[in-house]
């Protein structure tokens, strides 16, 4: 186990992202073959991933255990998550979000007006 900020987490969960990230979560609402993946990424990012790029994801999630292939139906094969998968995308889910938070926070503070509160808070006294 590694550790980030105040939790405690299995090593790797903050490396899966970029196009892994995004196959976990088309798969987290079904089963979806390859091309319904390409699609469905489009959809929810506006980017077209390419099928090399989806397939080598693919390929690495199948091999940690975090997706597996589902019987071949009209030539297309199925992939959905497993229970370590769906496991893994809660806490890298919940990780994202914590850190979304600290990212909110902190933006909120650079959009406040400098003044004597600001310049106090960042150390700075007139």
């Amino acid at each position: 186990m590694v550790s980030f900020g105040r939790t405690r987490r299995r090593e790797g969960v903050s490396k899966l992202n970029g196009p892994p990230l995004l196959v976990l979560t088309s798969l987290a609402s079904g089963p979806k073959h390859g091309h319904a993946l390409l699609k469905d990424i489009q959809t929810f990012t506006g980017e077209r991933l390419g099928a090399g790029t989806l397939y080598g994801a693919i390929a690495r999630l199948e091999e940690r255990g975090l997706i597996a292939a589902l019987p071949e139906q009209d030539r297309r094969r199925p992939y959905r998550l497993t229970p370590a998968g769906a496991a893994l995308f809660r806490e890298v889910i919940a990780e994202m979000d914590h850190v979304i938070g600290v990212g909110k926070t902190r933006l909120a503070f650079l959009a406040s007006p400098p003044g004597p509160e600001t310049d106090a808070a960042q150390g700075r006294l007139g």
